[in-house]
């Protein structure tokens, strides 16, 4: 109220002194100023002497001081030629601080976001704002009951100290997580695409138990995909919390209307008359593949990602797309892809904000578009997206401004940083009994997106651990680099009689070579003392001893998958190597593995898997026990793990050849009511044979088979996973399993 006085007085003193033509001024006089400086009020208002000011030169003076935050009052005279200026400060913060809160990091949080800061003006209004700000921040975090209250303690040089008073409360849990309306989707896969998880007494560790706006937004942007990739274009997700109980928990609801299941009808490209379609040859194949099948978003984000390369390789520097999406009967859609040449700007300056850990180097490198490069939607679009892809993140915005020429851009980007460290364990109980693991990663070190990645995993008879470091563009190659340090102890000396202990260290690289072509190679040396027992066989006594090796490891990784997680649709085949540069047997690796995924109409997804790897002494020298081969678990069922092919003195010692051949397909016919459970039925041949230290030991060449059913169930403990089976061939000395199980959760 007293703004809006002293304005209307301001309005009616100039309206008394001004003439039409305004007054010369050639003085200025400022009263009552106490800490700031007469030079810095006509600084901060932009007054000149010896100008003709009219009465709108004095108000943009009232406003440039005004907007400075600096004054609690201000009036402006004008006295023949004199400005005269009376005002009245605000008083300054000395320091702020925040009391009831002993978590340093959210401490700085929220000293980072409030508007009060040390030596900065006190407003009231902003103090108001603060509070609110402070408690938004504290429940998105799970604090639902904190509450906040700001005072002030006066100071004798006309400065206050601001204390934010908070009794934080405890954070509220998730005791329930429910998916309710028309959803088509079994809750069981929801559950696995989500964030947040219910809170379990030992769930110790876990911070995605605590009720969080932030994390149930990204559930709902992730369920979301999910259904659009599945063809529920008009798919809606609304959260709630209800049912709140006095162990501060809640139940947390997403109600979900999937819609009608869509499928493309026609998929069109409309070019500019000018362009060459032969440049868009692949999207028009694309474009004819999409045609009478379910709409995906995947599909209209690979086509988008197909022009932005046309766009990256400046054939048409100034392109954009719309995509239009029309319904049409049935549940069906017609899709136009629409290039058109946009306005022709170029970009004057990318402006950073928000990284006040994040080198900026780290953050440019992941842009498409830079400085004095034609400014493209696309690519700017696709810059922000590299952003987030991070993960490194909590959000990533832009702001696209006017530059200081009529044919630039000034782009702004703000990043608001999140924490990067994780500490996780999680432990498994199945068939072969139990597991633990133990991770500590931290995905920003120095600010440099460098991951550090330490990891334990335990069993009954062995401990593995690494440490690695892992550069994601080393030196702004867009090639990784990777460095490690392992340590694996096996200890199986009451069963087959030795004992092992490895050390080893690598260096390599990862990057896509080509378009879905990745490559891999490491170069890795490790030293082995094993060591054996009245238990072990003669032949396996021989190689006691310690062992030396330098190998170069590389891979050819063809990956044309839909998608990573839960992959319906696609290809994926891995040819890699081992080859031994300095050792004792020289044993060189060969592998293969392919698979290829298919969904059908009635929501069947069927696999079919080819695995092979082969290992033999180029020297003639034998392959130690411990580099032997056998197949994976989930590469044949139905029999137990390490308990087939060549057998020495009771020991499986396992092949120099394995190979296998998997189909698997699910059943969602079966109890499809059923939320937590989905079935499977699988095939499984498989065969590891091969001894090269014995001519008398069978070398066990058979294969074998069986078939089932398997079963993933969610439940409250976690994902379980068991699986019937029926051995169909089988070599006389393999170990049988009918039933396999294997159950795991996180803390």
């Amino acid at each position: 109220m007293m703004k809006k006085i002293t304005l209307i007085t301001l309005i009616l003193l100039i309206s008394i002194y001004s003439f039409a033509n305004g007054e010369i001024i050639d003085d200025i006089v400022v009263k009552n100023n106490n800490r700031i400086s007469k030079q810095t009020i006509i600084t901060y208002g932009k007054i000149e002497l010896n100008k003709n000011y009219t009465l709108k030169d004095i108000n943009q003076v009232f406003r440039n001081l005004y907007q400075t935050d600096f004054f609690e009052n201000l009036k402006i005279d004008i006295v023949g030629s004199q400005l005269v200026i009376n005002v009245t400060e605000n008083k300054i913060i000395q320091n702020v601080t925040v009391e009831g809160v002993k978590s340093k990091s959210i401490k700085n949080k929220i000293l980072e976001e409030t508007y009060s800061k040390d030596k900065s003006p006190f407003l009231i209004s902003k103090v108001k704002e603060d509070v609110d700000k402070i408690k938004s921040s504290l429940n998105k975090i799970g604090y639902y009951f904190a509450e906040v209250n700001a005072k002030t303690s006066e100071n004798n040089n006309e400065t206050v100290d601001l204390i934010f008073e908070i009794k934080l409360g405890d954070k509220v849990k998730i005791s329930k997580i429910e998916f309710l309306g028309d959803k088509k989707i079994k809750d069981r896969t929801l559950r696995n695409i989500i964030i947040s998880e219910e809170n379990k007494f030992w769930k110790f560790l876990s911070k995605k138990k605590y009720l969080n706006q932030s994390l149930i937004e990204r559930d709902k942007r992730l369920m979301k995909n999910l259904y659009l990739n599945n063809g529920y274009y008009d798919i809606k997700i609304t959260s709630q919390t209800v049912d709140f109980f006095n162990n501060n928990t809640f139940k947390l609801t997403y109600n979900i209307d999937a819609g009608l299941q869509y499928t493309v009808n026609s998929a069109i490209l409309e070019l500019p008359t000018d362009y060459e379609p032969e440049n868009f040859k692949k999207i028009n194949k694309i474009l004819k593949k999409m045609e009478n099948e379910k709409y995906s978003f995947q599909s209209i984000s690979k086509v988008v990602d197909e022009i932005d390369k046309i766009s990256l390789s400046r054939q048409y520097e100034f392109i954009n797309a719309e995509v239009i999406e029309n319904k049409i009967d049935n549940a069906k859609l017609d899709i136009v892809f629409k290039i058109k040449e946009s306005e022709q700007f170029y970009v004057e300056r990318i402006n950073i904000l928000g990284n006040n850990i994040t080198h900026e180097n780290v953050i440019r490198n992941a842009l498409e578009i830079d400085e004095g490069d034609p400014f493209n939607k696309l690519l700017n679009a696709k810059s922000i997206n590299n952003l987030r892809s991070l993960n490194i993140f909590a959000s990533v915005n832009t702001d696209v401004k006017e530059g200081s020429n009529i044919n630039t851009k000034v782009i702004d980007i703000e990043v608001k940083e999140k924490p990067t460290g994780e500490i996780s364990l999680g432990a498994g109980y199945g068939s072969e009994g139990g597991t633990v693991g133990f991770s500590v990663t931290e995905n920003n070190f120095l600010g440099k997106n460098i991951k550090l990645s330490t990891d334990i995993r335990t069993t009954e008879d062995t401990i593995r651990g690494s440490f690695s470091v892992t550069n994601p563009n080393f030196n702004y190659s867009n090639k990784s680099l990777i460095t490690s340090i392992q340590n694996s102890s096996i200890d199986k000396m009451s069963d087959s009689g030795y004992k092992t202990n490895k050390t080893g260290f690598s260096l390599g690289t990862s990057y896509e070579q080509y378009e879905n072509t990745f490559f891999s190679s490491n170069i890795s040396s490790e030293i082995e003392d094993l060591t054996t027992n009245a238990n072990a066989s003669d032949s396996l006594k021989k190689q006691t001893g310690n062992y030396f090796e330098t190998k170069l490891n590389y891979s050819l990784d063809f990956d044309k998958r839909n998608q990573r997680y839960q992959t319906s649709d696609g290809t994926r085949t891995i040819i890699r190597q081992g080859v031994p540069l300095i050792s004792d047997e020289y044993a060189l690796l060969n592998g293969f593995e392919s698979e290829k995924w298919i969904k059908f109409n009635n929501d069947m997804i069927t696999n079919f898997g080819v695995y092979g790897r082969a290992i033999n002494s180029v020297n003639d020298e034998d392959v130690r026990v411990t580099d032997r081969l056998k197949l994976p678990r989930n590469k044949l069922k139905g029999f137990q793990s390490g308990r087939i092919g060549p057998v020495d003195n009771k020991d499986y010692v396992g092949g120099n050849y394995a190979v296998s051949l998997n189909f698997d397909t699910t059943l969602p016919m079966i109890l499809p009511s059923a939320e937590s459970i989905d079935f499977k039925y699988f095939f499984d041949a498989g065969n590891v044979w091969g001894i090269d230290y014995s001519d008398t030991i069978d070398d066990s060449n058979k294969i074998r088979s069986a078939t089932g059913i398997t079963i993933d169930w969610f439940t409250p403990i976690g994902p379980l996973n068991f699986s019937f089976a029926k051995d169909i061939t089988k070599a006389n000395t393999d170990k049988t399993e009918t039933f396999q199980f294997n159950l795991g959760t996180t803390f």
